[in-house]
């Protein structure tokens, strides 16, 4: 896949910030993990991981300076204020900037990556929205930072990459109670499947809580990682089908210098 252009997905709700939501197109990764493997913390060469990253970064902003985390499906936020060597990432499962030239990168391989800005103020934020995540919270937790760095909420607008869709995302009836007994309305976001089991649109989920906490806009890509082997890594994919490992998928935000 390394002769392959990288495929760079862009939001209309976040334009004109250098974003964008990559697959696993154009890199130098080979075997289960062909492509352009990110994951740092995967089975695959790490000298190639780490190309991987660097064409990345430069096919949404040239220059900057990538920032992620040690993602662990927490609610927890980091507001960045400079470069975070890869061997020092905390761990947590967002971030917000308003500093030119860094640029925030989110890891999935099926949990949804959500980034968002505010424009205006110059103040961007990533968010790893896995179930765990986005039921504990993660979303709201990063538009709360983004208002403390000075984002008017309802400026603020967010978009919601490639992450495993309701027709794609099986669970057991344990899973739909858990989010039922958060809220009632949760039901909306389950539809019937083989007995005792339901299908889950966490992309619905996620733009639900990012709506109810009164931003500006929101926007949903619609994009399923699950079917699609040649452009997005799947876990759940790599586990139906036995493989030893599998890798991850990039989306990206930040502030030109």
């Amino acid at each position: 896949m390394s002769d392959q252009v990288i495929d760079v997905f862009t939001a209309t709700a976040l334009t004109p910030l250098p974003h964008g939501f990559l697959g696993r197109r154009g890199g130098v990764s080979t075997g289960i993990h062909a492509g352009l493997n990110v994951g740092v913390g995967s089975e695959d060469d790490r000298d190639a991981v780490l190309e991987n990253r660097r064409r990345a970064a430069e096919a949404v902003l040239s220059g900057a300076e990538l920032v992620t985390v040690h993602q662990v499906h927490s609610p927890d936020v980091v507001t960045v204020t400079g470069p975070i060597p890869l061997e020092d990432r905390p761990h947590a499962d967002a971030m917000v900037t308003d500093r030119p030239g860094l640029l925030l990168g989110i890891l999935t391989a099926d949990c949804a990556p959500v980034l968002l800005a505010d424009a205006q103020a110059g103040i961007v934020g990533a968010a790893h929205a896995g179930w765990k995540g986005a039921i504990g919270g993660v979303t709201d937790k990063t538009i709360d930072a983004m208002v403390a760095l000075g984002a008017a909420r309802d400026r603020i607008t967010a978009a919601i990459g490639p992450c495993i869709a309701r027709a794609s995302y099986e669970v057991d009836a344990g899973f739909a109670r858990r989010f039922q007994e958060h809220d009632p309305e949760n039901e909306r976001f389950f539809s019937a499947g083989r007995p005792d089991h339901f299908q889950f649109d966490l992309e619905g989920y996620v733009a639900s809580r990012l709506a109810a906490a009164g931003i500006g806009r929101v926007e949903m890509l619609g994009l399923d990682t699950y079917p699609d082997d040649g452009r997005f890594y799947s876990f759940r994919r790599a586990t139906h089908r036995g493989d030893p490992g599998y890798g991850r998928q990039i989306s990206l935000i930040g502030l030109p210098a």
